[in-house]
């Protein structure tokens, strides 16, 4: 008796191994901090996955650019290093201009507005996506875009010359245009990039400042509304072949989850943010009309730049958004 009970024990155990090594893992490097609401949305999509697959896709988000820097994460999905992983897609403007679409100062300025700019563009931008072996499984906006500056600014002029951190090609031509001085630097070294002075100012949400606890070097918060850029998750299209029919809709409708609870979470987190760059000591609130209306107006020269890269399709999108408001 006690040599089948250690034969049974030993044939679970042996089961157990065997289902171990039959699930198949799938890394997902995200760029921001793990309290960050994204990365947070992120592992919860994880968790549901790997449940709605009973385990056999075991998937691990792995924050803060520990896996792959984030300026790396999209290629590293792409040529399979990572089989699935989250990016700012307007920081790959450069490789193709409708990446930029959710990055047009002042084109869609609410979460509403926004919304309606990603139904059009949305899936045009999954066409791009497709085409550079990647599926595209949801995206979730960032809260309206601000400035942070260490100084009072009330116009263009009082931003000549001060060290601007750029994660785009938008922010970087804001940046020219405004006098400033474009510096990359991703949002897992921002907080090094203000404590060395390499970078004095930025424009993000309140939710990048606050994760980062920017009040220990910056002191003002001007809201602007520029923008709302998104967070793409994709998967490696080869790793997605791999899968069954019931593992791609569990993925799929894990996806769909992430996506709308995800929005909810960037709305919740919006005022929690500001509230806390108050709490923390910094000057929160609208920018100056004088600065609105320059600002404004730099918005117009970066469109119209936009719209002669994106060309014929880019105008389309544009079109079909302002045709809905």
């Amino acid at each position: 008796m006690k040599n089948m009970t250690k034969f049974l024990a030993a044939t679970a155990l042996t089961a157990v191994s065997a289902s171990a090594a039959m699930a198949d893992k799938w890394d997902m490097p995200l760029a921001y901090s793990a309290t960050n609401f994204h990365s947070e949305n992120a592992a919860q999509f994880a968790e549901c996955v790997t449940a709605a697959t009973d385990g056999a896709i075991e998937m691990v988000t792995h924050p803060s650019g520990s896996l792959f820097a984030g300026n790396d994460i999209k290629r590293a999905v792409q040529t399979g290093q990572a089989p699935v992983g989250e990016r700012l897609i307007s920081a790959h403007q450069n490789e193709n201009p409708l990446f930029g679409i959710d990055s047009i100062p002042f084109l869609a300025t609410s979460f509403d507005a926004h919304e309606k700019l990603w139904e059009v563009a949305g899936p045009k931008i999954a066409e791009v996506l497709a085409d550079q072996n990647l599926v595209y499984l949801y995206s979730v906006p960032w809260p309206p875009q601000g400035l942070y500056f260490k100084k009072p600014v009330e116009s263009v002029a009082d931003m000549e010359g001060i060290k601007f951190r750029s994660y785009s090609t938008a922010t970087a031509r804001m940046a020219e245009l405004t006098g400033m001085l474009p510096v990359q630097v991703e949002a897992a070294e921002l907080s090094q990039a203000l404590a060395t002075g390499v970078a004095e100012s930025f424009i993000s949400s309140g939710a990048t400042g606050y994760d980062r606890k920017v009040w220990e070097h910056l002191t003002h918060f001007y809201e602007v509304d520029a923008w709302l850029p998104r967070n793409i998750i994709f998967a490696n299209k080869d790793a997605w072949d791999a899968l069954d029919e019931a593992q791609q809709a569990a993925m799929t409708d894990c996806a769909t989850e992430a996506k709308t609870r995800g929005l909810q979470m960037s709305k919740d987190y919006t005022q929690l943010t500001l509230d806390g760059l108050r709490e923390g000591g910094m000057e929160v609130g609208p920018a100056s009309d004088t600065l609105v209306g320059e600002l404004k107006e730099i918005g117009e020269t970066m469109t119209a730049e936009w719209l002669e890269s994106a060309g014929d399709q880019g105008k389309a999108i544009v079109d079909d958004y302002k045709a809905m408001q």
